[in-house]
């Protein structure tokens, strides 16, 4: 079942392929109307700063045929075939778009589509309809963008004018003399088949001895399967409800009240000075008590350090255990390799939960007698009798997944022994739940207590086709552990606040959140485009907080 996209959302090609030769098909009509439909190559300025990299009807391949435009096909009213790893470095984002040809405008569509297809099979779509634009003569529908790796973004931003309007956005001229040229340009290297149909709509063997040319058909063809455990999707919706500790240091002695939140009195905290015991503060909605005791300045430049969950020791450390990875009693100096790595020994601590380091936590399966869900290929080492197996969602659990994009593919782990969990250097941040609630992208989740209850949760919003995006709400007790890129930083709710949908890693439970969605699409799409077309507003009372990743899909 392929992946369904809603405008704003975004994912690396990767999770939805393995495959670099791509087959790209747009569906597009209206009663009486007719529509051009192009692929402009930019460059890191967003502008078509190379005429050779506008392929449409009068220019139908790029130099090094990266970029073809195939025709009507496979029940497509346009399609592309683009092979991403020949696209030359100075073109860093192809946008598809599609313009009228004559008199009308886009609220006159009827449904249709982008779609994306690797070996046959369709791995990513689009929808969109006339009911999402007005007067518009142009629509940018999709983009794939080179950061750090190639990426998808479902755009749907409407633009007024035609396509020669369309064309000098991007910073290119207008010559029709010029176009009906640029396919004579010698071919670099190429070795690609002609842009006809024919090569690619019809079902015989691929005609290239490349494995790569099988890549792109509509029709079933051979190409390298899918990634083995994609990540979930794109649009990485994040929310959470709880804050999430930042890693480090030592936490005081057992006392009446855990230390506040992210402030351990024996170690900086993400630059700040040490800070005496103080009481835990207030949950949230409630007003602080009077000072009882000095206190340093909360973290994150917050006016409140966002309480919740404070009845947790920071990193699943326990009162008076040492810094993450120095064992208890270790040298402080001597020579040789035991020494060495002294410092990298494995942190006991004697609780179900413990942080290794900032990117590794270890779970021990023999304290609390519960299965542990994680995602697939997150363990990195496991001691003692440990059995995993596969955790189905369910035809019901795949079905919502793939519509929300909060799909999780989750191991089952059972047993007596201790299992340490990581994915790809991310920062891990254990947050334990005592019968509240907290709402967590599904991209943001590494493991969890299978005690926890988890389901899909709406987050109304206008501005965004369906009216919503999603998030997973977890509830129960249990701990669950999120993952972050970098570290992330905790603010404040006030009336003003809001955050990009894409790096939003938390937020509180107590928090309203409106989709605030930039529907002057005419203004900023493309040149001098922001890039924060759909936004999230946070409103609430004292106390709530969002967290955010120095990080976006």
């Amino acid at each position: 079942m392929p992946r369904e996209f809603q405008r704003g959302h975004k994912a690396r090609i990767s999770d939805l392929t393995a495959g670099t030769d791509l087959y790209v098909g747009v569906q597009i009509t209206a009663p009486g109307l007719t529509f051009d439909i192009s692929c402009f190559g930019l460059d890191a300025d967003e502008r078509l700063s190379d005429d050779r990299y506008f392929v449409f009807f009068n220019q139908p391949k790029s130099p090094e045929e990266s970029i073809q435009l195939l025709g009507s096909q496979a029940g497509d009213t346009e399609s592309f075939r683009i092979t991403l790893d020949r696209i030359p470095p100075q073109i860093r984002k192809l946008s598809f778009t599609a313009t009228l040809d004559g008199a009308g405008q886009m609220s006159q569509i009827n449904p249709g589509y982008l779609r994306i297809v690797a070996g046959g099979e369709e791995v990513a779509r689009y929808a969109f309809n006339g009911s999402e634009f007005t007067s518009e003569r142009a629509v940018m529908l999709g983009d794939f963008y080179l950061k750090d790796v190639w990426r998808f973004a479902a755009v749907g931003q409407g633009f007024d004018g035609g396509l020669d309007a369309l064309l000098k956005n991007f910073g290119g001229e207008v010559a029709e003399e010029e176009a009906p040229g640029a396919p004579q340009q010698p071919q670099a290297g190429a070795a690609a088949p002609s842009f006809a149909p024919p090569t690619f709509g019809a079902p015989p063997a691929p005609q290239q001895p490349q494995p790569a040319a099988q890549g792109f058909a509509p029709p079933p063809g051979a190409t390298p399967p899918p990634a083995p455990a994609p990540v979930s999707p794109v649009h990485a919706a994040p929310t959470i409800v709880a804050p999430l500790v930042p890693p480090g240091g030592q936490v005081p002695p057992p006392a009446p009240a855990p230390a506040p939140y992210g402030q351990p009195p024996q170690q900086q905290p993400y630059g700040q000075g040490p800070a005496p015991t103080a009481p835990m503060p207030p949950g949230y909605g409630q007003q602080p008590p009077a000072p009882q005791a000095p206190q340093a300045p909360p973290g994150y430049g917050q006016p409140t350090p966002p309480p919740g969950y404070g009845q947790q020791p920071p990193f699943g450390q326990v009162p008076g255990q040492q810094a993450y990875g120095v064992p208890q009693g270790a040298p402080q100096g001597g020579a040789g390799v035991a020494s060495a790595l002294q410092q990298f020994k494995e942190t006991p601590t004697g609780q179900r939960w413990t942080q290794q380091n900032r990117k590794m936590i270890r779970v021990d399966l023999g304290i609390g007698g519960q299965p542990v869900l994680a995602r697939q290929g997150s363990m990195v080492l496991y001691q003692g009798k440990v059995d995993f197996s596969y955790k189905g969602a369910g035809f019901a659990g795949r079905i919502v997944g793939n519509a929300t994009g909060q799909e999780m593919q989750l191991m089952r782990c059972t047993g007596q022994g201790q299992v340490f969990l990581a994915e790809n250097s991310t920062h891990v941040h254990p947050i334990e739940l005592q019968g509240d609630a907290i709402c967590v992208s599904a991209e943001n989740v590494l493991a969890f207590d299978e005690s926890l209850q988890y389901e899909v949760r709406r987050i109304e919003g206008h501005g965004i086709p369906g009216g919503a995006l999603f998030t997973m709400q977890f509830q129960g007790t249990g701990t669950i552990v999120v993952k972050t890129h970098g570290t992330p930083v905790v603010l404040p709710v006030t009336p003003t606040t809001f955050a990009d949908c894409n790096a939003v890693v938390a937020w509180s439970a107590a928090s309203q959140v409106v989709v605030s969605s930039q529907v002057r699409m005419r203004r900023n799409a493309y040149p001098g485009d922001t890039g924060e077309s759909v936004n999230l507003q946070f409103r609430g009372a004292p106390g709530n907080f969002i967290v955010v990743q120095p990080y976006e899909v």
